[in-house]
C-alpha cells in the first residue's frame, strides 16, 4: 500500500470519529431533548447537492483528551438558496472549556479582546 493511500485511510477513519462530535451519548441526548447536532442543523440548511467544505474539522482534535473535537464548532462554506455562505455551527455535544484561549483562538473571529456587544453598538452609536 502506498504512503499517500495509509495517510487517506488514518484520515477517512480520524474524520468519521471528529465528526461524531462528543460521541454516541451526547448525540442521543441532543436527540433525546428534541434538538439536532450541529451537523444534522447544518445539513438541514444548506442545498441538498450543494457543495460542502468543512474547514475546521481538524482544529484542536489532538488537545483536551478527545473531548473538543473541531474546537465543539462546526464551520465551512456551502450554498443555501444557491449563494455561497460561511456556516458556524456550536456543537453542543463537545465540551470545549469555553474559558480556554486555545479553544477560542481556535474558533474563526474569537478573540480574547473583542469588546462586549454592548461596547460594539457604542461605538456604532458614535459614528457620524
Amino acid at each position: 500500500m502506498s504512503r499517500l493511500k495509509t495517510l487517506n485511510d488514518e484520515y477517512q477513519t480520524l474524520r468519521g470519529r471528529l465528526e461524531q462530535g462528543g460521541g454516541a451519548e451526547r448525540i442521543k441526548r441532543q436527540h433525546d431533548q428534541g434538538k439536532l447536532t450541529a451537523r444534522e442543523r447544518v445539513a438541514a440548511l444548506l442545498d441538498p447537492d450543494g457543495p460542502w467544505i468543512e474547514i475546521g474539522l481538524l482544529v484542536a482534535w489532538d488537545q483536551y483528551d478527545g473531548q473538543a473535537p473541531a474546537a465543539g464548532v462546526v464551520t465551512g462554506v456551502g450554498r443555501v438558496g444557491g449563494r455561497p455562505v460561511v456556516v458556524v455551527a456550536n456543537d453542543a455535544t463537545c465540551r470545549t472549556r469555553a474559558g480556554s484561549s486555545q479553544v477560542n483562538m481556535a474558533r474563526p473571529g474569537s478573540s480574547t479582546t473583542t469588546p462586549s456587544c454592548g461596547a460594539i453598538s457604542r461605538c456604532r452609536r458614535s459614528r457620524p
